[in-house]
């Protein structure tokens, strides 16, 4: 299956431009009154140095300048998991988080109707990295065999996909032969670093955008390889029932680095169903309307925030009144 193209932020400026929806957007926002608006919203985001956090950090930034709420802020999580539950539970207003991650949730606790977990877009496509150090002797996932793995902080949805890889390699405790598991251990994003670089784990496994920043610095000093995951992508399907994408880590992404197939992931921004529509129609306004100030710094090559991709939730439903939007803007 191809990969399907990156967007530039200029390719997404580009599209924005041609659909006339550069400017005129955020009539409806200037015209909430006061009663209306908000006293605050949080965003539920991510570890500190991830491409979560970054995002969630300048969607705040913009809810609150554009006055969708009177303050807005980004909220330092473990990740998808805990973010998801979050929003649920009314402790975030709106959630980062992968798309598997968020079909298991409604699979295991759809909640009432009121409080169903929906989407108002995909902003981004997450790439699964399996990083080891290029003297480590390891060259594909099998060789993960008796190994040990950072896969992600407890709370992340790395830790769900990474589990879903090593199953359908063969290397879980359920599946694997005697001394053949990979030990998985719960690291964050900057712990799993620290840790590869002093030889305590054999890889690690972690999911973002491209480059995820932490990462591409300490490529500058430790020589890493990564590991192509496109062949274990039907297993890990047919084994979740969820749609997993083969998408490309562009060559010199990380140091010298080739490039390499992985796993693909939807990124999605979430919220509870009873979420008001005037603040789900602005913030949908506001992503469409000015995706260039929601590009986090470090991403060279994401498919991101494009009109052509907002609305592929993964089989996730869009809250009412971000479908209305959507269609309302596209026709």
């Amino acid at each position: 299956m191809p990969e399907l193209p990156a967007i530039s932020r200029r390719s997404a400026l580009k599209a924005v431009a041609a659909l006339g929806l550069g400017g005129g957007l955020l009539v409806s926002t200037a015209a909430c009154t006061p009663e209306e608006r908000p006293q605050e919203l949080t965003v539920a985001g991510g570890e500190s140095g991830g491409f979560y956090l970054e995002f969630a950090a300048l969607l705040a930034d913009l809810l609150q300048r554009e006055r969708v709420a009177e303050r807005a802020i980004a909220l330092t999580t473990g990740g998808s998991l805990e973010n998801i539950q979050r929003v649920l539970s009314g402790e975030a207003t709106l959630a980062i988080a992968l798309a598997d991650a968020a079909a298991q949730a409604t699979a295991t606790a759809p909640g009432t109707d009121d409080g169903q977990l929906v989407a108002l877009g995909k902003v981004y496509q997450n790439y699964v990295h399996c990083i080891v150090r290029e003297d480590s002797g390891i060259r594909t996932f099998a060789d993960l065999a008796g190994k040990t793995a950072g896969v992600g902080e407890t709370g992340s949805g790395t830790t769900l996909t990474a589990g879903r890889i090593i199953k359908a390699a063969g290397l879980s405790g359920e599946t694997a032969g005697p001394g053949r598991a990979v030990r998985q251990v719960n690291l964050g994003l900057n712990q799993a670093l620290a840790s590869l670089r002093d030889g305590s784990i054999d890889a690690m496994i972690q999911s973002g955008g491209v480059p995820t920043a932490p990462i591409a610095a300490a490529a500058q000093e430790l020589r890493v390889r990564l590991l192509d995951l496109s062949e274990l992508i039907p297993a890990t399907r047919a084994q979740s029932d969820f749609f997993y994408d083969r998408v490309l880590i562009p060559a010199n992404s990380y140091g010298n680095a080739p490039a390499v197939w992985t796993v693909g992931v939807a990124n999605l921004l979430l919220c509870r169903k009873d979420l008001a529509d005037h603040v789900v129609r602005q913030t949908v306004e506001l992503m469409v309307g000015q995706a260039q100030d929601l590009v986090p710094r470090s991403s060279t090559g994401v498919q991101f925030l494009s009109p052509e991709t907002l609305i592929n939730t993964a089989g996730l439903p869009l809250h009412p009144a971000a479908e209305a939007a959507y269609r309302a803007l596209h026709g």
